[in-house]
């Protein structure tokens, strides 16, 4: 059967999904090749260009997202899904902004990592290099599109992008700004691929199918999301399980600023990852700060779920229970509890905490340090708020994720998390002893 697509890009009735994933694969690994040989102002006017349709189709795309919002909410998503999906003039505008950014990077593609000269003669350097076709599958954030449309390109890599079914209106119109962007700059549509249909089948087969076509997975979603990824994928993954963030406040803590950077942590948006989703308070200040931020998450409209002091601060916090110091809510939901100093802290977060992004608020150097060199998670902050676990804030002008990997990219993952390396080696008629 031909696919039938419908004017906004959606596969009503596909071929089969084993065959449009076969024949977007094909499509993008010559697209990688033609990547690799982009020039930098190339890559560029393409992504200023998209950038500036972002700006002209806004309206439209903010149609489309109303459409995609209003199925959403008669499934009865969360308020923190809802958030995460919803575009207004705002995000539409930093998405746009987000492009000329990456735009405005330097180019990591050909930079020199290092370089030296053997006893021999032969001359040795290691460069970076993209790592050719990148698939990626994420649920509810319709940004992302842009954002890892944009990065991919930057990294001259090929991109196949999975959204979910629940932004799909959203992603193709962002998806055709990207591809009007290519279309200037010359360059193959397929150099960023937005898989046409919201059959789950098509994740199945970028997992297990496509080996031969992807050369990395990033997911971006909830756990079962994650969870099937590490279970069915036979390319390499980079990705993070979940966002189980802290913010330790110490003694030393002055009691205004950790209150403003907790509501921030907590409370800014509750549903991206680096929300947090554990208040710890020092015992040595419990008297004096404890009762003031937990009264201040209550009266801003957070949940507190309190360990036995916490709960003795004010009738309304619930008692918490085991389970929710492993939580991440992503809702406006937060769990407290008092801990023995900053090492009870650190045994804490090591015991429930995720790797992700963990943050101490205090005045004293030496304990900030400590925690600081102690706790192993990708992003440790002092005296700033969990929400700056971001790309954008980090001046890498928009990330794909935050990884909690050890291997390849940790953290905000940017352009340069998006290359590898290759040695080259130039000599003048060396030969190897036997």
């Amino acid at each position: 059967m031909n696919q039938d697509t419908t004017a906004d890009g959606l596969v009503r009735t596909p071929q089969s999904v084993a065959d449009i994933m076969r024949a977007i694969g094909r499509d993008a690994r010559a697209a990688a090749l033609a990547l690799s040989l982009a020039s930098t102002d190339q890559k560029n006017r393409a992504l200023r260009a998209a950038a500036a349709s972002l700006r002209a189709r806004r309206h439209k795309i903010i149609a489309a997202n109303d459409r995609d919002m209003r199925e959403a909410a008669a499934k009865e998503l969360s308020p923190a899904l809802l958030d995460r999906l919803r575009l207004d003039e705002k995000r539409v505008e930093a998405m746009g902004r987000g492009l000329d950014d990456i735009a405005a990077l330097s180019d990591p593609i050909g930079t020199v990592l290092a370089e030296w000269t053997r006893p021999n003669g032969m001359r040795i350097q290691r460069v970076r290099v993209p790592l050719g076709v990148i698939g990626i599958i994420y649920e509810s954030r319709p940004n992302v599109t842009a954002d890892a449309g944009a990065l991919c390109l930057k990294s001259s890599n090929a991109v196949i992008l999975r959204g979910g079914t629940e932004s799909a209106h959203s992603s193709a119109a962002i998806h055709s700004c990207l591809d009007e962007g290519l279309k200037v700059a010359g360059l193959p549509g397929s150099c960023i691929q937005l898989v046409p249909t919201t059959d789950r089948a098509a994740v199945g087969c970028m997992l297990a199918d496509m080996t031969d076509d992807i050369d990395v997975i990033v997911p971006r979603g909830g756990k079962s999301l994650i969870a099937r990824v590490q279970r069915e994928a036979r390319v390499p993954v980079i990705g993070h399980l979940e966002g189980v963030c802290h913010v330790y406040v110490d003694r030393a803590a002055d009691l205004g600023m950790a209150k403003e950077i907790v509501r921030n942590a907590k409370l800014r948006r509750t549903g991206v990852c680096g929300a947090a989703e554990t208040l710890l308070v020092d015992r040595a200040c419990a008297g004096t700060h404890l009762a003031e931020l937990v009264r201040m998450l209550l009266d801003a409209g957070c949940e507190v779920r309190g360990d036995e002091p916490s709960v003795r601060t004010d009738e309304r916090v619930i008692p918490a229970t085991e389970q929710d110091w492993h939580t991440e809510y992503l809702d406006a939901i937060i769990a407290v509890r008092v801990v023995d100093g900053v090492d009870a802290a650190i045994v804490h977060i090591h015991d429930y905490g995720s790797q992700h992004t963990d943050c101490i608020v205090t005045g004293d150097a030496r304990t900030a340090e400590r925690f600081l060199a102690r706790v192993d998670s990708a992003i440790v902050l002092h005296n700033a708020s969990t929400q700056f676990a971001d790309g954008g804030e980090f001046g890498m002008g928009a990330e794909i994720g935050i990884s909690t990997d050890k291997f390849h990219a940790r953290g905000p993952v940017g352009v340069e998390q998006l290359t590898s390396y290759k040695y080259l080696v130039r000599g003048s008629g060396q030969v190897r002893p036997g």
